[in-house]
């Protein structure tokens, strides 16, 4: 063992390894007292028998480096600096808290010491490390990110998606697997086939090791060992720490599936008795340094009570604050060349990349088969043999995996182009998208912010039938947090990207793939575009066509079939579909005093009815009649063409529903 690798067992650093397990036993059985006061709320997951962990592994690591938890995380934060007091307020859910106060207790974050949160996502936080160790290397910084989470991820997709991702691209990446035996309540013998987790983390091509969990020592010598080996190869490395918590899962938990006799029988053996036991037998230490720890300790635990009970509660009027970061700039528009341009939709949103990775070092794509393939759709065909392999980079078809991996890059500094390829396989990666991209910011309080952009295709019309054919932009932007985009002219196509690129939140754009072959003429300067605001596409005087996306153009069809009979229609495209421009909206449907509403969702619980939902509220008293919809069919798409096209909104629905409408049917 060398130097580096191996602790010095001096007074000063038993007495410190010791005190940090003590600290955060007692700090936690304060808690559960809390808990049983009603001071604490919420779910309450407690570390105790698990502290030689997180007192082994944090203190190894330097400042710069980065922590991910998973939700029993209060050792580790305690252990990493953040301050007593702030988590005890977090426990409270008062304004002072580390997260201020929206996290609650799986929901710790500390900016200042690189903590990146408790995740209450069972594995959830693992794509996320990852993610945190690609920015690093792509920004060549010199830092390690440690993930912890317990053996019940194990089970999850997202583990061997994060396992399969480090590897492949050895991302300095530790993950310290905290066994403790039961997920949740399930002994892991009885939901594994294969309880070795240290040989499914090697089957990656990882160097895994075991430790003994309960053996705080034990556990130092192997995080020397990895963290020293990750700064000299780069690679991540796995430790499976064997352990045990003595306390039901959570708070909740009436701990009905193991017995009593277990639990005495291993706390006899746990890491503070263990390692208190070793130190006075061996004369290390004293009683009176025992005593002393844990005096220290218990005052500040008593400061740290009297501060969350006198710190505030944030005021409701605050309510909305942290969901969104600060609102980018509109662009400045570009001056127009005067010479046009014929392109494509599939070139426009490929110049766009392009252009966006040529003027920002910290973009790039990342996806299924955008590199060497070119693109499901071939628009990223050709950008991998212009930017290279680190910048348009290929990924499993781990959706979830990659997805997260792009939160973490864009967490860290970077700005990620995901590509999903269609919106179904979105959906595998939802939890990431909903419970890590759009919830961060809120969760810690506002210190970190995901400025990541997710495009995929979407919608019907190409006979793909029933499972890829969807269009699910309507759930997308039902979620707080996220920014949502369906660009349908070649100029947002061209533009909308670089514009998203510049905003502090996560922005989806959804492309229809019935546009992707649709040409037509830009000007050759053609630039960002403001991403706020709906469009006037066409003016009229007598009802309002709302409409985004693949059905724009059916819309403005329709719209010129109803002016041969003397029916003008303002057509809106609305663009941005969260958040929605009201304001154009209600300024046309006040003109016209009808809107029709086109939207190639299912029509129960669409975009339509809450665009519908919101005229009702903002303007009935200017209509002259019930607000229509036009939506697909309630099917799943079927496959033959015909089908298809009675299943999505067509021009003759939208003028025949506009015409009756107007009593001119």
């Amino acid at each position: 063992m060398s130097a580096p690798d191996k602790p010095k067992l001096d007074r000063n650093h038993v007495l410190a390894l010791l005190r940090d397990m003590i600290r955060v036993r007692r700090f936690e059985d304060k808690c559960a007292e809390l808990y049983t006061q009603e001071k604490i709320r919420g779910f309450l997951h407690l570390y105790n028998g698990e502290e030689a962990i997180a007192a082994g592994v944090i203190p190894v690591l330097g400042p710069l480096d980065r922590v991910v938890a998973t939700y029993r995380e209060h050792g580790h934060a305690l252990i990493r600096g953040v301050a007593m007091t702030k988590i005890m307020a977090e426990m409270y859910g008062k304004a002072e808290g580390c997260s201020g106060g929206r996290g609650g207790s799986m929901h710790l974050f500390d900016a200042d010491t690189n903590f990146y949160g408790g995740n209450a996502i069972v594995g959830g936080g693992l794509p996320l490390a990852t993610g945190l160790a690609l920015g690093d290397r792509m920004q060549g910084a010199d830092r390690v990110t440690t993930c912890f989470f317990g053996e019940g991820a194990v089970a999850e997709g997202e583990f061997h998606e994060a396992m399969n991702l480090a590897a492949l691209w050895s991302l300095p990446v530790l993950f310290v697997c905290e066994n403790n035996g039961y997920a949740m309540g399930s002994a892991l013998t009885r939901t594994e086939s294969e309880i070795d987790i240290r040989e499914k983390a090697a089957s990656y091509g990882l160097e895994a090791h075991q430790v003994d969990g309960m053996d705080v020592v034990a556990v130092e010598v192997a995080a020397r060992k990895a963290i020293a080996k990750i700064r000299e190869t780069g690679k991540p490395m796995f430790i499976e720490c064997k352990t045990y918590r003595f306390r039901a899962h959570s708070m909740f938990d009436a701990q009905l599936y193991r017995d009593k006799a277990e639990i005495d029988e291993w706390r006899k053996h746990g890491p503070i008795v263990r390692f208190q036991g070793w130190l006075l037998e061996n004369h290390l230490i004293h009683d009176n340094d025992v005593d002393q720890i844990e005096a220290e300790a218990d005052a500040e635990i008593a400061h740290a009570v009297a501060f969350a009970e006198d710190a505030t509660w944030e005021p409701v009027e605050q309510l909305a604050q942290n969901v969104h970061g600060p609102a980018p700039a509109p662009p400045e528009p570009t001056k127009p060349a005067g010479a046009l341009v014929e392109i494509t939709y599939r070139e426009a949103v490929k110049q766009a990349i392009r252009d966006a990775m040529i003027r920002d070092d910290r973009v790039f794509l990342m996806g299924e088969d955008v590199g060497a393939y070119g693109g499901c759709y071939a628009v990223s065909k050709g950008l991998m043999a212009e930017f290279g392999e680190d910048r348009i980079r290929d990924t499993p078809l781990s959706e979830s995996g990659f997805t997260g991996a792009g939160i973490g890059a864009a967490t860290v500094g970077m700005r990620p182009i995901v590509e999903l390829m269609t919106v179904n396989f979105s959906l595998l990666a939802l939890d990431q998208i909903m419970n890590t991209a759009a919830t961060i910011r809120h969760m810690s309080g506002g210190q970190f912010g995901v400025p990541l952009v997710i495009r995929m295709a979407t919608g019907a019309g190409k006979q793909l039938a029933a499972q890829h054919s969807h269009s699910l932009e309507g759930w997308y932007a039902h979620i707080p947090g996220l920014k949502v985009l369906a660009p349908a002219t070649l100029e947002d196509a061209r533009g909308m990207l670089w514009t998203a690129l510049q905003d502090h939140d996560p922005v989806l754009i959804f492309e229809n793939v019935m546009l992707y072959n649709m040409t037509g003429k830009i000007d050759s300067n053609t630039g960002a575009v403001d991403i706020a605001k709906a469009r006037l596409r066409r003016e009229g005087r007598d009802l309002t066509l709302i409409t985004y996306g693949g059905s724009l153009f059916k819309t403005l069809q329709a719209a010129e079939e109803l002016a041969s009979d003397g029916i003008e229609a303002d057509v809106i495209d609305l663009r941005s579909l969260r958040p929605l421009d009201d304001a154009t909206i209600m300024a046309s449907v006040t003109k016209t005093r009808r809107a029709l509403i086109v939207d190639e969702g299912w029509r129960s619980g669409s975009l339509a009815a809450e665009v519908s939902a919101r005229i009702m509220e903002q303007a009935f008293w200017s209509l002259d009649a019930p607000v229509g919809r036009v939506c697909s069919a309630e099917v799943p798409i079927p496959y033959p063409k015909h089908l298809e096209d009675a299943a999505i909104p067509q021009v003759p629905g939208i003028v025949a529903a506009a015409r009756a409408m107007l009593g001119r049917a």
